[in-house]
């Protein structure tokens, strides 16, 4: 039983750790992007029910354009960054089992609580006690995963390994970056642009 706390209670430093010598950056400008990226959120209202939920039903579009916006923009800016030694990434495998499963409890997630792990703490920032209790749950549920992860990987499916797109083309890996970034702003372009319009979305536009 000692045993099996002392193990649980490594791993979840060693996640603590692991995060921590990430290298992103100073905490000022970890700080400052997060301004920056919450700003842009709570412009776009993206971090409403409202727009999650119209987006589930195909009635709010907003969500979808932001999406291959921030998307096609990030594939192109990161690729080149990491290119001139700017910034590092981390690719991890294709787990089919651990793809699908965790698509599964996502969507649901996102359909129960009208957020994901990027608008969430938006709505908990503005005082939302059901997103605090969602983000309450989640951290659990991470913590679960990462002590249990030697008894449950399993689940994970069989492992395709760390594949992108430059490998598929590796003869023109920065023409493929660019086409593919390119196209996802296009299809952002091209979205027609539909909005559910809420109250709050009327006294935020007054």
């Amino acid at each position: 039983m000692y045993e099996t706390t002392s193990n649980m209670l490594d791993r979840l430093l060693s996640m603590f750790s692991t995060v921590q010598n990430e290298g992103h950056g100073s905490v000022i400008l970890v700080f400052l992007i997060g301004i920056v990226f919450g700003s842009i959120l709570q412009y776009s209202r993206v971090h409403k029910f409202e727009k999650i939920a119209g987006f589930a039903m195909l009635k709010d579009t907003v969500v979808p354009k932001l999406l291959f916006l921030a998307i096609g923009l990030a594939s192109i800016g990161l690729y080149f960054m990491v290119e001139m030694g700017w910034a590092s990434y981390h690719i991890k495998p294709i787990n089919l089992g651990g793809l699908i499963i965790g698509g599964i409890l996502f969507g649901a997630s996102m359909a129960i609580m009208g957020k994901c792990p990027g608008t969430g703490p938006v709505s908990v920032a503005e005082g939302r006690i059901d997103i605090m209790v969602g983000a309450i749950g989640g951290i659990f549920g991470g913590a679960f995963f990462t002590i249990f992860y030697d008894k449950i990987k399993y689940i994970m499916g069989p492992n395709f390994g760390k594949i992108t797109l430059t490998d598929i083309f590796k003869d023109s890996p920065q023409d493929t970056v660019l086409i593919f970034g390119l196209v996802l702003v296009l299809i952002s372009i091209l979205i027609p642009l539909r909005e559910e319009i809420d109250e709050d979305d009327i006294g935020y536009s007054k």
